[in-house]
């Protein structure tokens, strides 16, 4: 782009060094059912919603990219015994009912370590 006398932008949307982490948060909030639509009141409501939300995402929202665990069950190393009961479920549920399942089980594998931008840290490695 630069040959060609092209200015890249860094503005939104579809930026090349977004962190997919902190978007994925920012939808969450945003698409949360308890987002005030007609704003905060005042600077300590808007303080204690984020305190409500922070624990509500940390403690009970599961996360679809760690397995529908939450962030504290995977931090506190919780995740490997829950996905491993949740795998028995699974093979159990579906061996008594097999004309229920028309797919491949769910990989109930825990996720290994998570990066941002692993192909760039991999580059600059």
């Amino acid at each position: 782009m630069y040959d060609l006398g092209v200015v890249t932008s860094r503005s939104r949307p579809r930026v090349s060094n977004d962190n997919p982490y902190s978007e994925s948060l920012f939808r969450t909030v945003k698409y949360r059912l308890r987002w005030p639509s007609e704003g905060f009141k005042s600077l300590s409501e808007a303080r204690k919603w984020v305190k409500e939300f922070v624990y509500w995402y940390n403690n009970e929202h599961r996360h679809s990219r760690i397995k529908f665990v939450t962030p504290s069950q995977r931090h506190d190393g919780l995740d490997i015994e829950i996905l491993a009961k949740r795998k028995v479920l699974y093979q159990t549920k579906r061996n008594e009912h097999p004309q229920r399942w028309s797919k491949e089980e769910r990989n109930w594998q825990p996720i290994g370590a998570v990066e941002l931008n692993p192909k760039q840290n991999k580059e600059t490695a």
